[in-house]
């Protein structure tokens, strides 16, 4: 036991496959559940923050390079060092860290946390591999990093119980926060195509094709608007709904000129086009969500 050196495992191959930098692009989740609490706890908010952000989403990132080997671009890496085992043993370590810190906050939290990393992990895994069945992969990537950690986030901001938690507004959350995820998702495997098919995946993207998925991204951001303007009119606050219309229109027309050029020309479906349109999208969104937590406490609209 005196020879295992754990701090050996972080090397410098290992720090760039967590990523920690893709965290920011799955914080509006984390932000929208926040801002549809009331009441909610600061120093649990904190640590459930840290604990998805710093160390589980970050496993989950490294567990899949760990599981892929890519040689070319990957999310939040256009050019990703060769793989190792000190990735995998980080990864178990985070895993591990995450689930027990998790306790601090509450048993439920650790609970759901185990449970997104025992589904991160089936996502990747060579041996089950969701990731490599287009619709399975998909509706795993839509309900967990959507629904699901709606309702994680839920359980740890705020005082939690499943008999009082699945009311109609939280269902519409819910089902908005997947919607956002699966306009998403299809588009950060666009640039992909040929390098999943070499490692024996089919993604959603590639089965849609370089405009059917903009297309069918188009479809889960106009669904997610409309549940979304359900849910501020059955609140009556409609001045969410603005506001939200008038963040998301930068974003809207910079999709709207990719697929543009897309359309004339699919070398322009790349690494950095979609890098670009990820960070915008998800700026955007984490700015609006900001808003709207500060609106529960200053009361602006």
């Amino acid at each position: 036991m005196s020879s295992l050196n754990i701090t050996s495992w972080f090397d410098k191959s290992t720090l760039k496959h967590l990523r920690f930098p893709f965290s920011y692009h799955l914080m509006p989740v984390f932000l929208f559940a926040l801002s549809q609490s009331t009441n909610f706890n600061w120093i649990n908010t904190l640590t459930a923050f840290l604990i998805l952000h710093l160390i589980i989403y970050p496993s989950s990132n490294g567990y899949n390079s760990y599981q892929d080997k890519d040689e070319t671009s990957i999310g939040g890496l256009k050019h990703p060092p060769k793989v190792t085992e000190n990735l995998f043993y980080a990864t178990l370590l985070l895993d591990l860290v995450g689930v027990l810190c998790a306790l601090l906050v509450s048993v439920n939290f650790s609970v759901f946390v185990l449970l997104y990393v025992c589904i991160s992990r089936a996502y990747s895994y060579r041996n089950l591999r969701l990731k490599k069945f287009a619709v399975i992969g998909f509706l795993t990537v839509f309900l967990f990093q959507g629904a699901f950690t709606f309702l994680m986030v839920s359980s740890a901001v705020t005082d939690f119980s499943f008999e009082n938690f699945f009311t109609l507004n939280n269902l519409l959350c819910m089902s908005v926060a997947s919607l956002f995820i699966g306009s998403v998702y299809p588009l950060t495997q666009i640039y992909q195509h040929d390098a999943d098919k070499k490692d024996g995946v089919t993604t959603i993207s590639y089965k849609l094709g370089y405009l059917g998925t903009f297309a069918f991204s188009s479809l889960m951001f106009g669904l997610a608007t409309g549940l979304l303007f359900y849910y501020f009119d059955k609140k009556e606050q409609l001045t969410a709904l603005f506001l939200f219309l008038t963040l998301m229109l930068p974003v809207v027309i910079r999709l709207f000129i990719w697929f543009n050029k897309v359309r004339k020309d699919t070398n322009h479906a790349n690494f950095e086009n979609t890098m670009s349109m990820n960070l915008m999208a998800s700026t955007c969104m984490n700015c609006y969500f900001l808003i709207l937590i500060l609106n529960t406490n200053f009361r602006w609209f």
